[in-house]
């Protein structure tokens, strides 16, 4: 009977079990050979700070983001960003290789030579979030900025004196040559414009700054110069017919020259 018995529940059909809801993907545990699963997100940032970035970075995710950075590089403008499924992880190193460029920096100036020279040395320059050791939604970020490291340049400035003489003679004024001149300096954005001074005894102005900033003295200058008087062909026949008027002659004395006074003849 026992043995009946177990044979049919063993035939008797069980019912299946029930289904499970599915574990969302960010509340699943990985083993310990798979990496942690990152919190993925979409992200419309219209560009801004690093600051700025973290905060919307948070806001997309629902949830805090470990991240550092640096007052020096506070104010670096990063671009406008749009991006649909992606992690933390996966935005900066698309935003870090989005930043790398290569540009030419001044390494050094002279004055040397007319108008002086600048020396340059072409860098490669980068900006982003990095971090140590594996990535988890619990990474600490830190802003970075890699360009080159130069010293402060001084500007090399020299002393340079102009004759104002033949175009004061001209009917220009100091007033006006000056205002020409600091007006060129103006539309060409120049802030740390040359110093000028004008010298009344000699006529001369005397300026001082960059090499190169003082050339646009020289175009005003070069300007104002009257324009040389073209003659026709038939202005120059004319000229040309003209009688050349004779200086007289220097006429020379018949008279004996008398003879100088001796030291006897001033006694008497």
């Amino acid at each position: 009977m026992l043995v009946q018995s177990a044979l049919m529940q063993a035939q008797t059909p069980q019912p299946a079990p029930a289904p499970q809801a599915p574990v969302p993907s960010r509340l699943l545990k990985p083993t310990a050979d798979e990496p942690p699963r990152l919190t993925k997100f979409n992200l419309d940032f219209p560009g801004g700070t690093p600051k700025q970035l973290v905060t919307a970075i948070e806001k997309a995710m629902g949830r805090p983001l470990n991240a550092i950075v640096p007052e020096q590089y506070a104010d670096t403008r990063l671009p406008a960003l749009r991006m649909t499924e992606v992690n933390a992880a996966e935005l900066f190193k698309a935003l870090e290789s989005s930043s790398l460029k290569r540009e030419a920096v001044t390494t050094g100036s002279s004055s040397s030579g007319p108008g002086g020279y600048s020396s340059y040395q072409v860098v490669s320059t980068a900006y982003g979030f990095r971090s140590q050791g594996p990535v988890s939604d619990d990474t600490v970020w830190y802003f970075f900025v890699e360009g080159p490291v130069l010293p402060p340049l001084k500007p090399n400035k020299t002393c340079r004196f102009f004759a104002l003489t033949p175009y004061l003679e001209a009917g220009q004024s100091v007033d006006d040559i000056t205002t020409a001149i600091q007006t060129g300096w103006k539309m060409l954005g120049d802030k740390d414009t040359p110093n000028i001074s004008f010298h009344k005894d000699t006529k001369l102005l005397i300026a001082v700054g960059e090499p190169g900033k003082l050339e646009t003295i020289d175009a005003v200058l070069k300007a104002l110069q009257p324009a040389p008087t073209i003659f026709t062909a038939e202005q120059l026949q004319r000229l040309n017919s003209q009688p050349v008027q004779a200086q007289p002659a220097a006429v020379k004395s018949t008279q004996p020259a008398k003879p100088a006074k001796t030291a006897t003849d001033a006694e008497n």
